[in-house]
């Protein structure tokens, strides 16, 4: 049951707009050539990780060599499966499907010992069940054989159990490291962990027991989801209705801080409660209200807009109530989506009408920078409070002029852009949801400044400076989610409309994951 407290907030406000229902139909157009432009960049990659990486994780597109960021399992490989799927590029599709089934979840790369439970889950996990829906369902003529599909389901299965072990704690609440060791595997020391790494679980893992017929994967996934759900100290732990702190004690489930905001450590949480009742409105009614309450304080106490961009929106951090912090990240930028997704699932056009507002203002953190892509962490000054409040400081003097027109500046040493998704993510949301073209031009026009400013070597890099000429200079690092976001979005937003394809109704037969593997809908048809 909802916290008595905040009974009241979550059933009233701005979620009972639901009156205003958003009717809209939108037509898509597709642009081929700029999806086949999209598969070329792809191709790129894929054929610099293939020959100088694989089948390790991580391409050094620069040095010409790989580095085994996640354990040694191929983590690009994985991560790409599904972008191959939907691009139906067959021989990239089979080069994955069989280092799959060749993949040993019991050791490690020597250099990479220590198993994240959440990266592992939403890349590894993600990817392998996003490839066995497609290839049982809409896209089973590009399976090699039915042993290898049921294979990629086999692997998920191990993987899992494996990774369970870090559920055994008095909570139930999971540590997330898990440490390989010669002949086997240990559970880290954590004392606490992250509402974003706690609540990033419950959809790879209800949607395994949910194919499998076997409940313990969702049952240890949802009972750590319950102390998020049903918080036990709100005093701490729920500064605002919905808005958490950010880490939890896993000895007992309890909050110890009451810091959060829709930056890393927390953004997924949030993003996976309406991704959940997308994914079965039947079980997860309770997520669905928590997201609501969720945004509706966000909109109510977090929404800022710039001392000299009052036209932009953004949202603020906290540190307990009343103490705002207005800095966001561009893992921040994913928030619009999830408006978008919310308002069109629960047809309230508040919430979709909010969350364009905030892909429009990342779309400007883009725009003002000399590459045209925005940075990894930005502040602002807020228009509401005193100039000479004391957590509503100014830019510092170098920054001033560049303030002034873009609405927000770029901390010293953190304008970095490593190849990240979330605004393009966006982009992509607020186009299905509106049919509107200018959405689909901003995506062309960020892929083509990303493909002229990170292309390296035989891929494409992270780069130190966004607001300066070439990006300043590069990390030398592919990130495997430059396949499975930035590129998968990029192309799906241009692309021929298709099943998987986020419709504006609230009916949609497949959801995302945070990594963008596309999930089939709990009871939907294959």
């Amino acid at each position: 049951m909802v916290n008595s407290k905040w009974a009241a907030a979550i059933l009233g406000g701005a979620s009972q707009v639901l009156a205003q229902s958003y009717q809209s139909t939108p037509s898509y157009v597709s642009h081929p050539d700029r999806a086949d432009a999209v598969k070329a960049t792809f191709q790129r990659a894929w054929d610099g990780y293939y020959q100088y990486a694989f089948p390790n994780d991580t391409l050094l597109p620069i040095a010409k060599s790989y580095q085994n960021d996640r354990n040694g399992w191929g983590a690009s490989a994985v991560d790409a499966i599904s972008t191959a799927l939907v691009m139906e590029n067959q021989d990239v599709i089979n080069q994955i499907v069989d280092h799959i089934g060749s993949i040993n979840f019991n050791a490690t790369a020597p250099e990479s010992t220590s198993v994240s439970l959440f990266e592992t889950t939403i890349r590894y996990l993600g990817g392998l069940l996003s490839a066995y829906d497609f290839l049982t369902g809409p896209l089973k003529s590009y399976a090699k054989d039915q042993a290898s599909v049921d294979k990629i389901l086999q692997q998920a299965i191990n993987l899992a159990d494996i990774l369970s072990v870090t559920f055994d704690t008095p909570s139930g609440i999971p540590i997330n490291t898990l440490n390989y060791r010669s002949g086997g595997y240990q559970v880290g020391g954590d004392t606490t962990n992250g509402i974003a790494t706690i609540g990033t679980l419950v959809l790879e893992w209800t949607h395994l027991s949910d194919i499998t017929g076997d409940d313990k994967y969702a049952q240890l996934t949802q009972k750590a989801e319950e102390y998020l759900l049903n918080v036990r100290n709100p005093d701490v732990g729920e500064p605002y209705p919905g808005l958490l702190g950010t880490s939890v004690n896993v000895a007992d489930g309890t909050f110890a801080d009451s810091s959060g905001g829709w930056n890393g450590g927390t953004d997924s949480f949030y993003e996976y409660l309406i991704k959940m009742y997308v994914y079965d409105q039947d079980r997860f009614g309770l997520y669905k209200d928590r997201w609501i309450a969720a945004v509706d304080s966000s909109i109510k106490y977090l929404a800022s807009h710039p001392t000299t961009r009052p036209d932009l929106t953004f949202l603020a951090a906290y540190n307990g109530v009343n103490n705002l912090e207005f800095v966001s990240t561009h893992l921040a930028c994913f928030d619009g989506g999830n408006f978008i997704l919310g308002g069109l699932t629960l047809d309230n056009s508040e919430y979709l009408q909010f969350g364009l507002d905030l892909v429009a203002a990342c779309h400007a953190t883009y725009t003002a920078t000399v590459t045209g892509i925005g940075p990894e962490v930005f502040f602002w000054q807020d228009g509401k409070l005193p100039t000479n409040a004391s957590n509503n400081g100014g830019p510092p003097s170098d920054s001033t002029d560049f303030y002034t027109k873009a609405g927000f500046w770029i901390p010293s040493g953190d304008g970095s852009y490593v190849l990240r998704p979330e605004v393009m993510e966006s982009f992509y949301y607020a186009y299905r949801a509106t049919g509107d073209s200018k959405y689909q031009d901003w995506a062309w026009e960020a892929f083509l400044n990303i493909n002229a400013t990170c292309a390296a070597g035989v891929g494409y890099s992270s780069i130190t400076n966004v607001n300066a000429p070439g990006g300043g200079s590069f990390d030398d690092f592919q990130e495997s989610f430059w396949f499975a976001e930035v590129l998968k979005y990029s192309y799906l937003i241009q692309a021929d409309d298709a099943v998987w394809q986020v419709n504006a109704g609230h009916d949609n037969t497949w959801v995302f994951n945070t990594e963008a593997h596309p999930f089939l809908v709990k009871g939907k048809p294959i």
